[in-house]
């Protein structure tokens, strides 16, 4: 199955700095996506929820 981002709403951190140097994140059922917020064009990284979870629970 291929999500579709097409009509997600990419949200960036509120700590982001006005620098340009940060990702948006979009979630779907199932799906994370991350994009480069100088290149939003640049394409997708996606990954599984249940693994976006984990990745995040590892930050905190």
């Amino acid at each position: 199955m291929t999500p579709d981002f097409s009509a997600a709403a990419f949200k960036t951190s509120s700590h982001t700095q006005d620098n340009g140097t940060c990702v948006e994140v979009a979630v779907v059922p199932g799906f994370a996506a991350l994009r480069d917020t100088k290149n939003r064009a640049g394409g997708l990284v996606t990954v599984p929820a249940r693994s976006f979870e984990v990745f995040l629970r590892g930050l905190r």
